[in-house]
């Protein structure tokens, strides 16, 4: 190999910081290495790395191989029992250039306590391997502890990235050619509360998109549902280039089950939210995550999820059978059989699909917006995947015609 391969698992701040990575091996000449940056959201994350790093080193032997990421911070010894595996990087660690500078020969573990991580330096990068549009991390860590997640342990406490940094880090990607931003951290509803002045996440991005310019289309990563400001409400309603699409962190649609999941919104917190959100833009759409299986999750509770689905408008759901994470609370809770869990998110995910099928045979005749990525697809401001069959260039905005369906997602043409 001639440049270090870099694998990517799970959130798309992991995908910011293999940005990261990538410059910082490339600089040190790791030509020969291959840099698996983990996840640990779930056991099955972690299980797909562990299967990954095995397959890498068959086909690679000769490859040194460093594992980082959030599975690697919360759990680096046992990386380091692979025989596959070289070195092992924490989170902190991945992140500095002098980490790749001085790797040790004989291999070893280099984890910090990310829980002494005090701030976020921003990282100025050029540009995203293979990706059209461009992801830049604002925060990083979590001060909340929901029973059933592992992160806070991974990432640390929450730190943000000065607003002066972030304007000129998306500044230099604008000029890149780049037209489409994703914020992303880890509670990026949290943005701010540690800067001075403490700024608010809306404020944060209306000064993003007064002060950079050629800005076209600013979108948001994961929201957290009891902390929308003020002012973000006011900007999706006033600024169109702050995309119609918004991903709510919902978890659960049992009043009982979020209470044990330690969330700090309830079922209704969610509905009026989405309400007053279309009121202030009425053309937004809502994707969520939600768990099924938590443990003493009942079929009436599950219900209610079921329920919150058409009562809230949510239309793209990611949904995640349970996964009981070691050292968290809910790991010690009555656990649902495996089945359960799975048999619910089937039923969970079927009940998104007809949501999301209602939806896009509403946009068949309309027009749209639409980012071109590789293979003549793309995504539209409320985030609906389209196929064209003209050829087009990824990374560009074009306006399409929706015609139909196809698969799971949409058909379209080019407006002249």
């Amino acid at each position: 190999m001639t440049k270090p391969e870099i694998v990517t698992f799970g959130c798309r701040l992991n995908a910011f910081e293999s940005e990261v990575i990538r410059g910082h091996a490339e600089a040190a000449g790791l030509d020969d290495a291959i840099i698996i940056n983990t996840c640990a959201v779930t056991s099955e994350a972690e299980r797909q790395a562990r299967q990954t790093i095995r397959k890498l080193h068959r086909e690679n032997p000769e490859s040194r191989i460093i594992v980082t990421g959030c599975a690697a911070q919360v759990n680096g010894d046992a990386f380091a029992g692979m025989d596959e595996v070289d070195i092992v990087l924490g989170n902190e660690e991945k992140l500095s250039a002098d980490s790749y500078l001085d790797l040790p020969a004989e291999g070893g573990v280099l984890v910090s306590d990310i829980m002494q991580a005090s701030e976020t330096s921003g990282h100025l990068i050029k540009g995203f391997d293979a990706r059209t549009r461009a992801f830049v991390q604002i925060q990083q860590g979590c001060d909340h502890r929901c029973t059933f997640c592992i992160i806070p342990f991974g990432r640390g406490n929450s730190r943000s990235v000065p607003m002066g940094f972030l304007a000129n880090q998306m500044s230099e990607l604008v000029d890149a050619g780049y037209n489409e931003f994703v914020l992303t951290g880890v509670d990026i509803s949290s943005y701010g509360g540690d800067l001075p002045g403490q700024p608010s996440l809306g404020e944060l991005c209306r000064r993003l998109l007064n002060s950079v310019s050629g800005l076209e289309r600013l979108r948001l990563s994961s929201l957290d549902p009891a902390v929308v400001d003020e002012d973000l409400i006011r900007l999706i309603e006033e600024d169109e280039r702050l995309m119609p699409h918004l991903h709510l962190s919902v978890q659960a649609g049992s009043n009982m089950i979020l209470k044990r999941m330690k969330r700090r919104h309830d079922r209704r917190d969610v509905i009026e939210l989405c309400d007053r959100l279309r009121t202030a833009r009425g053309d937004l759409v809502f994707g969520a995550d939600i768990i099924t299986g938590f443990p003493t999750e009942t079929e009436e509770m599950f219900s209610d999820t079921l329920e919150l689905v058409g009562e809230a408008g949510l239309t793209y759901l990611h949904v995640f059978p349970y996964s009981p994470r070691p050292g968290t609370p809910a790991a010690k809770m009555p656990q649902m059989t495996d089945q359960v869990r799975r048999e619910r998110a089937k039923r969970l995910r079927e009940r998104g699909e007809q949501a999301k099928s209602v939806y896009f045979d509403t946009l068949i005749g309309s027009t749209a917006r639409m980012l071109s990525e590789a293979d003549n697809r793309g995504y539209t401001d409320h985030y609906a995947p389209v196929q064209l069959e003209t050829p087009i260039t990824p990374g560009s905005v074009l306006p399409v015609k929706i015609t139909g369906r196809t698969g799971a997602g949409l058909t379209a043409e080019l407006v002249a």
